[in-house]
């Protein structure tokens, strides 16, 4: 409840979507480093979701799209024609620490993934998100557009 004038604070913007049945699936920082750098971009099966939007601030990881969480409800079958058509096999979704908007994300796209009964494309949720990228020291910084040192000083953005 609003302290000012009693009324139900407004319902947050994921209420009006249902529940993913999926279960999340995580993959570390570390494999996806390891990925980033053992595969040229050309031949990236790969792709990283940003879901932040109006905490899109501080950088993001090297290749990532911004894809606002708030729009893939609605888009969710295009993007995943779209990253099918590209060949790739792992989506894998990030926000600041990828336990809201990143887990929500990657079940939306694992339940849809089901649905067409694809085997081949995984849906996966970056543990720990970006903020446990940029706080994991230099080699994860070095992989990061836009770093900006000032903004994880902070609270870094959240999720």
């Amino acid at each position: 409840m609003s302290t000012a004038d009693s009324t139900p604070a407004p319902a947050p913007w994921y209420a009006a979507y249902p529940a993913p049945k999926s279960e999340v699936v995580t993959i570390s920082r570390e494999e996806v480093l390891a990925l980033l750098k053992a595969t040229p971009v050309e031949k990236r099966d790969f792709v990283l979701v940003d879901l932040r939007r109006n905490d899109f601030e501080g950088g993001t990881i090297r290749g990532s799209i911004n894809l606002p969480a708030q729009s893939l409800p609605l888009t969710l079958p295009s993007v995943y024609a779209l990253f099918k058509t590209a060949g790739l096999r792992k989506v894998i979704f990030y926000c600041g620490s990828s336990t809201g908007r990143g887990s929500r994300a990657t079940g939306w796209l694992a339940d849809h993934i089901a649905s067409v009964e694809d085997k081949d494309m995984k849906s996966l949720a970056l543990l720990g998100g970006i903020k446990g990228w940029a706080a994991a020291g230099d080699e994860y910084v070095e992989w990061m557009d836009g770093y900006d040192a000032a903004v994880w000083a902070k609270s870094g953005p959240g999720c």
